[in-house]
């Protein structure tokens, strides 16, 4: 990799114009999602430094009069003269299309797609600004909607540097380079949305600082004198246990990273994964750090190899019976986290919510595939607990299947054999029935006297309530007060769920203050 970044460095396909009059083609909407993907632009631009190591720290501020600052301990947005005449920072911020992650210069891996970042963030604000370190020297440069308002200029005494900043809460670097980023979002632009959430921003940088190990972030919001900072030493696996810090965990973290050749492009590979003693799945996938929420062929890879080498592993110690994907993703918890060239990378969109790359799932599913068979082989205790535990799902999705389709047996749920606690009303017209559901027998009988029977039932649930979010299917189907509910409501349950067979469409609850 190449530690050189200069003007040649910066290629221009074409000017801003095209940003102002369809943003949503660029930043996806002009929403409060818009809004902050052009925060996060920036702030990625940051991170692009961190990636092989040239920067250390971000500070993030959202200062007092709505507009944001990024700063990074870089190496600098290059001041050279480019070969179009402007400075290689004026062409950066100002030409569509521009920026050093084409081909294989400066930057290699990058969170940036087609260096629309800075440019289009620039285009959308009402005022944005540019401060540089670089070269013994300190630059800024202003720009209004995307038009440059005055020439590179050299800043030659602190006080001046200070008098530029909107906010002094965090020290300047103490470094040879930075780049400071202030902008101000068009309210122009951004009609529904123009101001920035903290809890967001904080979510982000968070996310940022579990993928980039030993990279730090500071953050400060000025409006509400909020300040925090991530730094995690263990990458990925940090962000594991981080989302496994509520459940209880089967085994370590399972980590492996592999660099893959020999493909159309080289794809960085790096996997963490832990299962853990809940029902549900969650499986976080990024390529260059974008939180890829859609997915994409890295994660259809993971899924692949999951799924391959525990069939594989099952059937070897004969326990393979009916294994399905979702028995593998039951309390499974991992990161799927892709690197590849900046300049090959794929999305569907400008917005990058998931990745289409063919390579990166050929380069996980090996990478998964071989690490994984290892680690089982290795690790014999862990893979059995594992695989327990998948196993257990699995003979709990039959136990499910065998106890739905015994309570939605044919004419059960269509009021034929309705509850006999039901006290239902005379009117089979949905719309205007109403359901009442009440605590206790005795509260029933108050409600059944005081009910109008044309078009308002009672239904009294005894006793405390299962509670459905820790519990499998088949022990909901299996309670009877639940059954009971199910079959008086009529639309069923899991994949034969119809809500237009619903008997009622106004259900209420009726219970007691008490904390149960």
């Amino acid at each position: 990799m190449s530690s050189t970044y200069t003007a040649k460095d910066i290629t221009v396909l074409e000017g801003l114009e095209p940003v102002r009059k369809r943003p949503g083609m660029y930043i996806g909407s002009t929403d409060e999602h818009g809004l902050h993907h052009i925060l996060t632009e920036i702030i990625d631009n940051s991170v692009d430094e961190a990636i092989p190591g040239f920067a250390k720290n971000i500070w993030v501020t959202i200062n007092q009069d709505g507009s944001a600052t990024v700063t990074d301990d870089g190496r600098g947005i290059p001041i050279d003269q480019h070969k179009s005449g402007l400075s290689a920072l004026e062409v950066t911020m100002t030409k569509l299309h521009a920026g050093g992650k084409f081909g294989s210069g400066a930057y290699q891996a990058s969170a940036g797609l087609h260096g629309v970042g800075a440019s289009a963030v620039n285009a959308l604000s009402v005022f944005m600004r540019v401060i540089v370190k670089r070269e013994n020297k300190i630059v800024y440069q202003d720009y209004k909607r995307g038009t440059t308002v005055n020439k590179l200029t050299e800043i030659k005494s602190l006080p001046r540097l200070k008098k530029l900043l909107p906010c002094t809460h965090f020290n300047l670097p103490d470094s040879d380079s930075f780049t400071i980023s202030t902008f101000s979002p068009d309210p122009q632009i951004f009609k529904k949305a123009c101001t920035f959430n903290y809890a967001t921003i904080k979510n982000l940088c968070r996310e940022r600082a579990f993928l980039i190990a030993n990279l730090a972030f500071h953050l400060f919001n000025e409006p509400e004198n909020e300040e925090c900072h991530f730094y995690f030493d263990g990458g990925i696996k940090s962000l594991v246990t981080h989302l496994n810090k509520s459940k209880k965990a089967l085994h370590p973290v399972i980590y492996f990273t592999k660099q893959v050749e020999g493909l159309e492009i080289p794809v960085g590979v790096e996997i963490a994964l832990q299962y853990n003693d809940s029902f549900a799945e969650n499986v976080q996938s990024f390529a260059n750090v974008i939180n890829t929420i859609d997915g994409g062929t890295h994660l259809t890879g993971f899924k692949m190899a999951l799924s391959r080498v525990v069939k594989d592993y099952a059937a070897k110690n004969n326990n393979g019976g009916e294994l399905v994907s979702d028995d593998l993703r039951e309390g499974l918890t991992a990161v799927v986290f892709v690197k590849m060239p900046s300049n090959n990378i794929q999305f569907e969109s400008q917005t990058k919510t998931k990745l289409n790359n063919p390579e990166a799932q050929s380069a996980v599913f090996s990478v998964v595939k071989e690490s994984l068979i290892a680690y089982f082989e290795e690790h014999p205790n862990e893979a059995k607990a594992i695989l327990d535990k998948i196993l257990l799902a699995a003979r709990a999705r039959l136990a499910a299947r065998a106890a739905k389709d015994a309570v939605i047996r044919k004419g059960a749920l269509e009021g034929i054999t309705l509850p006999g606690k039901l006290a239902d009303c005379q009117e089979k017209r949905p719309q205007v029935s109403e359901l009442f559901i009440v605590e206790g027998d005795s509260a029933g009988g108050s409600a059944k006297q005081g009910r109008d029977r044309k078009f308002q039932a009672i239904l009294p649930l005894g006793g405390k309530i299962l509670n459905t979010e820790r519990a499998r299917l088949d022990k909901i189907i299996q309670f009877q007060e639940l059954k009971d509910l199910i079959i008086a409501l009529g639309m069923g349950i899991g994949e034969t769920l119809n809500p237009e067979k619903l008997r009622y469409h106004r259900i209420i609850i009726m219970c007691d203050a008490d904390v149960d």
